[in-house]
């Protein structure tokens, strides 16, 4: 019996369905059939405007002009994230993409710069970090250079909705074909249980032999057809609701996403060329839909350009990913709030991870365990670093925040705090998308402060490590001088199209 792969019909557009058709018709080119089905009369979610760092490596597989990139989705530069009033009200921090410092010896850069600060040192570790630098004067240029002293890791905002439509194009010219209409039944064959055809309102029937569920949150295959259960993670990650809305450009935009806490919930801000993108996340047990409103308009910087739009989701993952001839990318295979800006990424690993183990000869089952258990192991460290933010806040009398600095937290990421301020070390997994870095400056900035460094840093004088911290410090600071700010540097990178 052949089962191989001939074809791979994906359900649901937007961007996790096109970015899906793009990077499969990509790799896979003419030996696999690629169909997509998906219809205008289904609106698109649409939040997940910034990204991380990776989504650079998915643009340049795809052969992407970034000048053109940047043009067609109206995006913008995103150096780091500014969160406010996280661990306190009117104090603020930056999760950055860089890293601050550089490797001293045998010991992290956060031990030589712990020992300083007992020696007087006035700088903040994110005074080293070259990302942060920029984000304070605004400003940006791409250096490329082989010292990663001097490397400044980016990702962008942009429009979901361009996005997608930009992959849409480049996808259908590689020979993606699309079909517009609404899905009626999905029919399951009664002995394999796998997905047999689609049948569509107007009585065509989409066959397959691979079914990629980009239908966002219903799960229209996964959940509805497969019926495989999803995990519900509201214990930890108790956000149930969210509202967007757009607003006008600034005169400056700022090359960072803000995130902003208020009393039982958070704000971000966007920033894109064309308009800022908005929205609050809460919980509808702490504050009502018009009070979360309220907020969010109430704290808007431009004029809105819409009434918000609000979005329910329960905070989980699909228990598997990848069942029977099913597999679940984007919000089907489960939601993470916006926080840190993974949704997209997350589409990106799925699709990879497909391709690493496609299976081209046929379903086994050693392919789908690999995919779960990389896709669990994934999303539970990233959950872990959401959870960390609500966890370690020191806002008190707030009935919602006060809820999360008591709350039981996985073991994982409890242990790996009590790690951090026995030892100042960071303890990553293999699976983590987050390095040390990011985990180090989301502890610091939310007041988690290590009870000593390591005992080697005391093998260098004093005078001399506050003369290396100074020179580091400096040097930082040199290619500020090469850039411009940021919105200059768009329209000078842009403009340069021929």
């Amino acid at each position: 019996m052949n089962n191989s792969i001939k074809k791979v019909v994906i359900v649901g557009g937007g961007t996790a369905g096109w970015m899906a058709a793009a990077l499969l018709k990509k790799v896979l080119l003419n030996t696999v059939d690629i169909e997509l089905v998906e219809s205008e009369e289904i609106g698109i979610v649409g939040v997940g405007e910034a990204t991380i760092p990776p989504i650079q490596i998915f643009n340049q597989y795809m052969g992407f002009d970034e000048r053109e990139f940047l043009k067609e989705t109206n995006a913008t530069i995103k150096l780091a994230i500014k969160f406010e009033n996280w661990r306190v009200q009117g104090e603020s921090y930056y999760h950055t993409f860089g890293a601050p410092g550089t490797q001293l010896g045998f010991t992290s850069f956060q031990h030589h710069w712990l020992k300083a600060k007992q020696l007087g040192l006035a700088q903040s570790v994110w005074d080293f970090d070259l990302n942060y630098l920029c984000c304070q004067q605004e400003k940006f240029n791409i250096i490329k250079t082989p010292n990663p002293l001097y490397e400044v890791p980016y990702a962008y905002h942009f429009d979901a909705t361009l996005y997608g439509r930009y992959l849409r194009k480049l996808a259908e010219k590689a020979g993606v074909v699309r079909s517009e209409g609404m899905i009626s039944h999905v029919q399951v064959n009664e002995i394999t249980g796998d997905v047999q055809s689609l049948l569509l309102r107007d009585g065509r029937q989409i066959h397959g032999d691979l079914f990629v569920d980009c239908s966002g949150i219903r799960g229209l295959l996964i959940k509805q057809a497969l019926q495989v259960p999803y995990e519900n993670w509201s214990h930890y990650l108790p956000a149930n609701s969210a509202l967007a809305v757009p607003s006008e450009r600034h005169a400056d935009t700022k090359p960072y996403t803000r995130s902003i806490a208020h009393h039982a919930g958070w704000q971000w801000r966007i920033p894109l060329t064309h308009r800022n993108g908005n929205g609050m996340v809460y919980n509808s047990d702490f504050l009502s839909d018009d009070e979360a409103a309220s907020i969010l308009l109430g704290n808007l910087d431009s004029k809105a350009l819409a009434e918000p739009r609000k979005i329910s989701f329960t905070t989980g993952r699909t228990t598997q990913q990848w069942h029977k001839n099913v597999v679940a990318v984007g919000l089907s295979s489960g939601f993470l709030e916006p926080l840190e800006s993974t949704s997209i990424h997350l589409i990106q690993s799925a699709i990879v991870r497909l391709l690493k183990v496609f299976p081209h000869h046929g379903i086994d089952a050693s392919l789908q365990q690999y995919y779960n258990q990389d896709s669990k192991a994934e999303f539970e460290t990233i959950r872990d670093f959401i959870i960390l933010h609500y966890h370690v806040n020191e806002r008190r009398g707030e009935k919602f925040w006060d809820q999360m600095r008591h709350m039981a937290v996985p073991e994982r990421l409890a242990q790996k705090i009590q790690l951090f301020k026995q030892t100042g070390h960071v303890f990553n997994d293999a699976n983590d998308i987050f390095r040390d870095a990011s985990w180090l400056q989301v502890m610091l900035g939310q007041g988690v402060m290590p009870l000593d460094f390591h005992p080697s840093v005391n093998a260098i004088p004093d005078a001399a490590l506050l003369s290396s911290l100074e020179q580091i410090r400096q040097a930082k600071w040199q290619p500020l001088t090469q850039m411009t700010g940021h919105d200059d540097f768009l329209r000078r990178y842009t403009s340069s199209l021929t």
